[in-house]
């Protein structure tokens, strides 16, 4: 019963003719795609009459899936932008941490027996450019003393006066000229010039393991040049000090603080935090949160925010280290590392300095909206800091990591990495000219670090606005610094004066708590709608006819080649053996052989066995010749009927 039935279906197969994704050939599939699809445009394609109609009508599909691409384009493109809102809330606000540095890092009476010799270095390279002498029993000293005592200085890093840009340069200890070799590079524009513009003043820095490799750094001001000269020393000296020893030398913070009230209550020594920087020395942090407890406020204004009154004793300042006189302050959040050097406030002494603030939280979108970091986990830079990342922890840590890996030795302004040490020219003399090679790098972008580095996705921020007044008052000037005295106690000797105070207030202008976010312009939902609705304008198509493009122009035309191909590769593999079989049956003898006539289980008709082929060495058959004999007319009769005789005569 199986075999009839198949027989059956492979007949009508034959006969009837075959429509979609079972269509022979991709032509045939197609029209049967635009005779049935719910793309008006494709059936008018088809079933229009007319060459001009039918162009028309392929010109209005055609210009309505362009259409459909581009506009899909277009949403794609928009996905991934963002929309930024901002959200103002009232409320009671925390108050962030204040970190507040003496702009002098160490006592320079404390100083003084670790910098004597670079001190009476600086003394006469300025008697020598500029006459400048503080008597010349302080100076003054024999060439065996000055060889002896100070020669390290010079034949590190010499002094030079650079005449003209001719490269010739006046070495300031030996007074001999020199031939400037390697590169030029220059400073600063300041516009403040001593004495004739043609005189240059700078400091040469050479490659320790190659002589010739050396770079002249110049300046156009003399008090710069000095300046970076007796800081690139005093970096060298410091960073041979232990930091127990540092700490001791920086300012307390009995110091440092003289008054301290917030939220109009008094404070003292207790809520402040001790931390140590290598270029400002002892900072102090009010509302650490390092006990777990932050502070908050309830009210703004100056009269409930911190008001500190700051000794800040100018006369133990160093004199070349320092030329300005106060303290920085830097507002930021508990979590984040206070960045003195880059982006603190400096408070002028004999002033009373209101600093207003306004919060801002801001929130960016991560990948794929923008190129930002959550928290730093995904950024190949170890972060030396111990705080929450920021951009800045991530460009110091990075430069820090290169001058390791290229220097041999870590750069004193900003931490130890694992298993380093300072530089100084004893252990590295190479290191001085080193960093300035790599810092010019890190510049130029060429150390790869800001490509490394990205920005935070969130991050707080205080906008601050700062004001300036007199402090103390003419007339209240000579009670309030004989109170303040007087509070002091044993720790001051001397009556204070103005010029060594400080008043600085830091407080909430208003609680408004701005939020700045990004939020996502299109959602998946959006996306979608609107990929309906350019298909529904263009095409009149819905989701279940984009199915069925795909349908039809993937998987059926797909199977289709396919199919196609495979049979195409089933006619090699037979002709293939065919070939094989007749010439490994040559010699043998004639045997039965399958007719590709025959595609079906019935047995050969008389019409099929016409066209089933002979073997190729069988003689062909041939029809025999007639017997003509047999045309012959011979009758069996010797007489004639004679019925048929009358028929013949009529």
């Amino acid at each position: 019963a199986t075999a009839p039935g198949k027989k059956i279906t492979a007949r009508l197969k034959r006969t009837l003719p075959v429509r979609g994704p079972q269509a022979p050939t991709l032509s045939e599939l197609m029209r049967w795609y635009c005779l049935n699809t719910n793309t008006h445009g494709c059936r008018r394609i088809v079933v229009s009459r007319g060459r001009l109609r039918r162009l028309l009508w392929i010109l209005l599909t055609l210009s309505a899936v362009g259409l459909i691409l581009w506009q899909c384009a277009e949403l794609l493109m928009n996905y991934y932008s963002a929309s930024v809102s901002v959200t103002v809330q009232f409320q009671k606000l925390p108050f962030p941490a204040v970190t507040i540095c003496n702009i002098n890092p160490y006592k320079y009476s404390a100083m003084k027996e670790y910098l004597s010799e670079l001190d009476k270095e600086t003394k006469k390279a300025l008697e020598t450019f500029y006459g400048f002498s503080e008597g010349k029993s302080k100076v003054r000293r024999s060439v065996d003393e000055w060889n002896s005592t100070g020669s390290d200085f010079f034949q590190q890093i010499p002094l030079l006066k650079v005449e003209d840009f001719s490269r010739t340069a006046t070495d300031l200890h030996s007074g001999q000229k020199r031939k400037i070799e390697g590169s030029v590079f220059h400073k600063d524009s300041s516009i403040v010039n001593s004495g004739d513009s043609n005189d240059i003043i700078g400091f040469q820095l050479c490659d320790a393991n190659n002589s010739s490799e050396c770079a002249l750094y110049t300046f156009s001001s003399g008090v710069n040049a000095i300046q970076e000269w007796y800081k690139l020393h005093y970096m060298n000296i410091m960073a041979q000090i232990p930091l127990e020893t540092k700490e001791k030398l920086s300012y307390s913070a009995d110091d440092l603080l003289l008054t301290c009230f917030f939220d109009g209550l008094s404070c003292d020594k207790r809520h402040f935090t001790r931390f140590h920087h290598p270029l400002h020395g002892n900072c102090y942090t009010f509302n650490s949160g390092e006990n777990g407890t932050i502070l908050s406020t309830s009210t703004g204004g100056s009269e409930y925010g911190l008001q500190v009154v700051l000794y800040i004793d100018e006369a133990d300042y160093n004199p070349f280290l320092v030329t300005s006189s106060g303290a920085k302050i830097i507002v930021h959040d508990q979590n984040e590392y206070p960045f003195i050097e880059d982006i603190g406030t400096e408070i002028e002494t004999a002033a009373a300095t209101s600093i207003g603030m306004h919060f801002t939280r801001s929130r960016k979108l991560s990948k794929p909206y923008s190129d930002c970091t959550e928290t730093g986990a995904d950024i190949p830079v170890e972060n030396l800091y111990n705080k929450s990342y920021s951009l800045q922890i991530c460009l110091h840590s990075c430069f820090q990591k290169a001058m390791v890996d290229s220097c041999g030795c870590a750069q004193y302004a900003q931490p130890l990495p694992a298993g380093a040490e300072y530089c100084n020219y004893k252990k590295n003399p190479n290191w001085m000219y080193c960093y300035y090679r790599l810092h010019e790098k890190f510049v130029k972008e060429q150390l790869g670090c800001q490509q490394i580095c990205k920005d935070a996705c969130s991050f707080k921020e205080w906008a601050l606005t700062t004001s300036i007044a007199q402090w103390p008052s003419t007339v209240s000037e000579d009670w309030m610094l004989r109170v303040l005295s007087w509070d002091k106690g044993q720790k001051l000797n001397k009556k204070l004066n103005k010029t060594d105070l400080a008043n600085l207030m830091v407080f909430y202008k208003d609680l408004n708590e701005r939020f700045i976010s990004e939020n996502p312009t299109n959602t998946l939902v959006i996306l979608l709608s609107n990929f309906g609705g350019q298909l529904g304008l263009w095409m009149s198509c819905s989701v279940v006819c984009v199915i069925e493009i795909v349908e039809v122009f993937f998987i059926d035309s797909l199977s289709i080649v396919l199919r196609h191909q495979w049979q195409r590769a089933k006619k090699w593999w037979k002709d293939r053996e065919r070939g094989a079989g007749k010439a490994r049956g040559g010699d043998l003898e004639r045997q039965g052989h399958d007719n590709p006539a025959c595609t079906d289980e019935d047995l050969p008709t008389f019409t099929t066995a016409l066209r089933l082929p002979l073997p190729q060495d069988s003689p062909l058959p041939r029809t025999p010749p007639p017997n003509y004999s047999t045309l012959r007319l011979e009758t069996a009769f010797t007489e004639q009927l004679p019925d048929t005789l009358e028929l013949g005569q009529h």
